[in-house]
């Protein structure tokens, strides 16, 4: 009876993945943004309480690598908190040993905390360390926020215009 309560909750772990359920990680999008398998299809998440790098921005590609060697392919609770403009599920996520996702990227260097959106004071002090640390992103002098850099773009100032002297 136990190994076939198991295995439903196995199946249905794969199968639903809303509001806090377990679902497998089958791509990484960006340092803040991937997708899991849910009825066979993709679906987006966005994480909640960071913003990493985007396209093009120094770190970018080291925020992906991090992420994708955190999650990619493994099975990661997530927790759905709201859906965002682009109907994304912005959710928190957790490794199976209870790990939270967002904490780790911010901790590493990685991710600014998203204090827009979160207020989570565990999460400012990750930051603080990290820019103590001088680690990832905070190598740089003074790094430029995700949510800056797209509101340049939208005043219509290019990425490699802003990023041109940055380490990448």
């Amino acid at each position: 009876m136990k190994s076939f309560i198991f295995i439903l909750a196995t199946l249905l772990a794969i199968t639903s993945c809303s509001h806090a359920q377990t679902c497998k990680v089958i791509g990484i999008i960006d340092g803040d943004t991937y997708d899991v398998l849910v009825d066979n299809r993709p679906v987006r998440v966005r994480m909640d309480a960071i913003d990493a790098p985007e396209r093009g921005m120094p770190y970018n590609k080291k925020a992906k690598k991090y992420l994708s060697d955190l999650i990619f392919g493994k099975f990661v609770k997530v927790v759905e908190k709201e859906k965002d403009r682009n109907q994304r599920s912005v959710s928190r996520t957790y490794l199976a040993d209870g790990t939270d996702v967002s904490a780790k990227m911010i901790a590493a260097g990685y991710a600014w905390h998203f204090k827009k959106y979160n207020n989570e004071l565990a999460l400012a002090k990750l930051e603080n360390d990290a820019k103590a640390k001088r680690i990832g992103l905070w190598a740089e002098n003074n790094p430029l926020p995700p949510w800056e850099v797209r509101k340049l773009h939208r005043a219509g100032v290019s990425t490699k215009e802003l990023f041109k002297n940055s380490i990448k």
